[in-house]
């Protein structure tokens, strides 16, 4: 299909409304067309770069094996306390060894 030259044609500018000559117009990447010294270009933000996304697991993983694993805290006399008759709470008498086990992400205090 053949079109006009357009020589002598003047086109109205989507950005100000100014008529310019045809020839001296130009689309910008939003569709608009506009004068040649009204073009902006892209902003780069408007298209970043992609980011690769971040490894999330090992290939071939495979579980530890589980241990259980004891650890003495010491006397528990200092730490220990009782409710005595009139609600106060007291140190406790009796001292008692502390001792943690955990197992895997499981702790307990005894």
């Amino acid at each position: 299909m053949a079109r006009a030259r357009g020589k002598y044609s003047q086109a109205i500018s989507d950005r100000s409304g100014v008529a310019f000559p045809y020839r001296e117009m130009v689309k910008e990447w939003n569709g608009s067309f506009v004068h040649k010294t009204e073009y902006e270009g892209k902003h780069p933000q408007l298209d970043p770069a992609p980011v690769a996304a971040d490894a999330q697991a090992l290939e071939n993983a495979r579980p530890q094996e589980q241990t259980v694993i004891t650890v003495s805290v010491g006397r528990g006399a200092d730490t220990t306390f009782s409710v005595a008759t009139s609600g106060s709470m007291q140190p406790a008498t009796v001292a008692k060894d502390l001792t943690i086990r955990f197992d895997l992400g499981t702790v307990t205090v005894s």
